[in-house]
């Protein structure tokens, strides 16, 4: 059972989430509300979710406030901001607090899920004593130029999307692709919501599957050699990407290709 803490002051926006959560994740995932900071401080402490979305953009106690009160007494939370193209005031702020993801309202379906996949396996990754909170970059946002030109958003898109591709195999996360870029995690999530109209983490999960499917090609191949060449180490967790994806699990998949 994963403890989600969903902290919005728009009582619509936790009801949509909370309903995209039980969707895909059903009783595997525990949802608690919070309309504020402060009760997003006292929800953690109260039920200690391990892994908390949180819109930056709160009235009172703003979610980056609240995220850096959690972080102190919960340094393994995993934290997930949801924020407007407005809030990246906060950006000098947010960047310390190392969060999994920056996703950008309206979020759908296909953003949110590989997101939320992804914070579960870090929290699987915590009870096994392996992950730490990732040191990310301390580097402020302000230090970033204020907005790439139109037309440099190819040049842009090209050498991240060449990045992605040589390191996919790699446990690479948003904060490694941002650091590589030279740019803060902010500033990189919009960048890369405005070059590929989707977050880094689905970006990711999507080409990791598509270059699954080729390795599949091969009836020899071991599904436990093609999980780890395109970046996952757990074959399971990666059969239940490759499925909800696909709809096929891996085998299923290469069992219906042509001779």
């Amino acid at each position: 059972m994963y403890r989600v803490l969903i902290a919005d002051d728009e009582e619509i926006e936790r009801l949509s989430f909370s309903r995209k959560l039980k969707k895909y994740f059903g009783e595997s995932c525990e949802v608690f509300h919070a309309e504020n900071g402060m009760q997003a401080i006292l929800a953690v402490d109260k039920n200690d979710t391990p892994i908390v979305i949180m819109d930056i953009g709160m009235p009172g106690m703003n979610g980056v406030e609240a995220a850096e009160w959690i972080r102190k007494s919960h340094p393994d939370c995993v934290i997930i901001f949801l924020t407007a193209y407005d809030d990246f005031s906060y950006a000098k702020r947010a960047v310390s607090l190392h969060a999994l993801e920056y996703l950008l309202k309206p979020c759908d379906d296909e953003e949110l899920i590989p997101v939320m996949e992804e914070a579960m396996r870090q929290v699987d990754l915590c009870g096994e004593g392996i992950r730490g909170t990732d040191a990310g970059t301390d580097r402020d946002a302000e230090d970033d130029p204020g907005q790439e030109p139109e037309n440099g958003y190819s040049r842009v898109a090209a050498a991240i999307r060449a990045y992605v591709r040589e390191n996919y195999s790699r446990d690479i996360s948003m904060q490694d692709a941002a650091r590589a870029m030279n740019y803060s995690e902010v500033y990189f999530c919009r960048l890369f919501k405005q070059c590929f109209d989707q977050n880094f983490t689905a970006y990711l999960t999507h080409l990791r599957v598509k270059e699954a499917k080729k390795l599949l090609e091969d009836p020899r191949a071991n599904i436990k050699d093609v999980s780890r060449s395109v970046g996952y180490s757990d074959s399971k967790y990666f059969s239940k990407i490759f499925k909800r994806i696909t709809g096929q699990l891996p085998s299923e998949y290469r069992d219906g290709l042509p001779s």
